[in-house]
């Protein structure tokens, strides 16, 4: 198992992990659709962010993206792996690589706006929900963590 610099080529097998990932959760396939835009990473997307992939057995099975809001807040922008891959510390894994790649940068804290059955998750690796905003599903509230580096 390796973690690795996405290339700009593995825009549609990142976009595939995102979709599918999120549909995890139970979305549908018309809810899907209507976040295409927000779920689709572009070549130009890897090209100017973050982003690293994690490899296993010669497959990409999940990745990870970050941007530096400022030079003290980084905000992790993704964090997917593909759902027969879920639960099994994958998502652990690539979270403490993030953390590990980012210690050395002089950061003093980490944001997320997390998929609201991830919270809990992220609540274990030492993310603290700070507030909340509503999506574009009615009633469904995205928790928007951090963690204090």
């Amino acid at each position: 198992m390796t973690i690795e610099k996405a290339n700009i080529t593995d825009n549609e097998i990142l976009t595939s992990i995102t979709k599918k990932s999120k549909a995890y959760w139970g979305y549908s396939a018309e809810q899907i659709q209507k976040w295409d835009k927000n779920l689709t990473i572009s070549q130009d997307y890897i090209r100017d962010h973050n982003v690293f992939k994690l490899i296993e057995n010669g497959f990409i099975i999940g990745y990870y993206s970050y941007v530096f809001k400022d030079e003290k807040v980084i905000e992790l922008d993704n964090l997917f792996i593909l759902p027969e891959h879920i639960g099994r510390g994958f998502g652990k894994y690539l979270l403490l690589d993030f953390l590990n790649r980012i210690k050395e940068t002089g950061v003093e804290k980490i944001t997320l706006d997390s998929e609201p059955n991830a919270e809990e998750f992220y609540v274990k690796l030492g993310f603290v929900k700070i507030g909340e905003f509503e999506t574009s599903i009615k009633n469904r509230f995205m928790p928007i963590m951090e963690m204090k580096f």
